[in-house]
């Protein structure tokens, strides 16, 4: 059985953002106008029960991350009993976890998330101008001023400073890198994740000019030095991650590294689905066998053979990654970056190119210390 570590609840498959990059809606799968807007009560409650026994069966908890869409659509009745059923349920060593843009997180829902001991990540990616180049409203309006409210709400709440987990941001080859760094420092983001465009071997990331451009990698190195003049950095995971990898550590974050991860993902009608961003790479990518709470036991779900098959992907299988020195620091990347039409996933990573240039920086960092890698 695949021991699972995160849980992606679809509890909202709309949004009332319009993201240009958004791997949901852009990126040419429509399975989300399929489904139901806002999850109802009838499969919350077995999405409890099937969480509980899957955790129960695996003998320890998960992470369950409230996702979309925007999660806040559910509205603030739903989302307080969507936190008390899976509090209620769930064993003590689960965590829920909301990941939002942040433009409906009022004061109302903080205090759900206080109760219910909520962790909140929101997305932002830099300045204004930055922000609003690719996370317009539905209308083609400014969401900066909504988020960074949002934030202060957030910090200004007595349970703030437990409840904000940190921030994700989309890099935009245009921005500088050092300005996106200490704008999302300024607002109190207690950590930041950044994420690369997606894209695959067939039609590459927004900015790459080829497979051995190396735009991306450019940009994460000069990331990566404000990062290590900073005297009191606010943590950016990625880079981390990378760093103690390179030092013989352990990483924490899906597509960086060999540690495989167990994610289960579960849309509005209680189906259970592939990762959406394996959609951005083949729209329509889908588990052949209809899967869903309302029906069928989860252990049954990762203990078959074709869920394995889905997990076992996470992995790298191109030769050229197989035999590289830094696939134990890079991992193979995403999945999803590592599709052709031709080849299927069995490729490197459409940022191969990036991920080496940005190792290499950071190898020259460790031997301006004295240190080895």
């Amino acid at each position: 059985m695949t021991a699972i570590d995160t849980v992606l609840l679809k509890v909202a498959s709309r949004c009332n953002l319009d993201c240009s990059y958004c791997y949901v809606y852009r990126m040419g799968d429509e399975g989300w106008r399929t489904q139901p807007k806002r999850m109802e009560p009838s499969v919350t409650i077995a999405v409890a029960e099937r969480l509980a026994a899957l955790a129960a069966a695996q003998a320890r908890g998960f992470s369950v991350v409230f996702h979309g869409g925007e999660p806040l659509l559910i509205g603030a009745l739903r989302f307080l009993e969507l936190c008390r059923v899976l509090k209620k349920a769930l064993p003590f060593d689960s965590a829920l976890h909301l990941q939002t843009n942040g433009v409906l997180l009022t004061d109302e829902i903080l205090s759900i998330c206080a109760e219910y001991e909520v962790g909140i990540s929101v997305s932002i990616d830099g300045p204004a101008a930055v922000h609003d180049r690719h996370r317009p409203d539905r209308r083609g309006g400014a969401s900066h001023g909504r988020v960074t409210a949002a934030i202060d709400r957030l910090r200004a709440h007595p349970a703030g400073a437990s409840l904000f987990t940190g921030v994700l941001a989309v890099v935009d080859l245009q921005a500088n890198p050092a300005s996106v760094y200490a704008f999302l420092k300024s607002i109190g983001a207690p950590s930041i994740d950044f994420l690369y465009r997606d894209g695959h071997h067939d039609v590459l990331p927004v900015g790459k000019a080829s497979l051995l451009s190396t735009e991306y990698g450019e940009w994460m190195s000069q990331l990566l030095d404000v990062y290590l003049a900073d005297p009191k950095p606010t943590r950016i995971r990625v880079l981390d991650d990378m760093l103690k990898l390179l030092l013989g550590g352990k990483g924490e974050k899906e597509g960086i590294g060999l540690n495989s991860y167990g994610i289960l993902v579960i849309d509005t009608d209680g189906s259970v689905n592939k990762n959406d961003t394996l959609k951005s790479a083949r729209s329509g990518d889908r588990f052949q066998t209809s899967w869903s709470v309302l029906t069928h036991d989860l252990s049954e779900v990762v203990s078959s053979r074709e869920f394995a098959a889905y997990h076992h992907a996470q992995l790298p299988v191109a030769p050229a990654c197989l035999a590289c020195s830094d696939l134990r620091v890079c991992g193979g990347g995403m999945p999803a970056h590592r599709w052709s039409a031709s080849n299927g996933f069995a490729n490197s990573s459409v940022f191969c190119a990036d991920q080496r240039y940005l190792i290499d920086s950071m190898r020259a960092h460790l031997a301006r210390r004295g240190i080895a890698a």
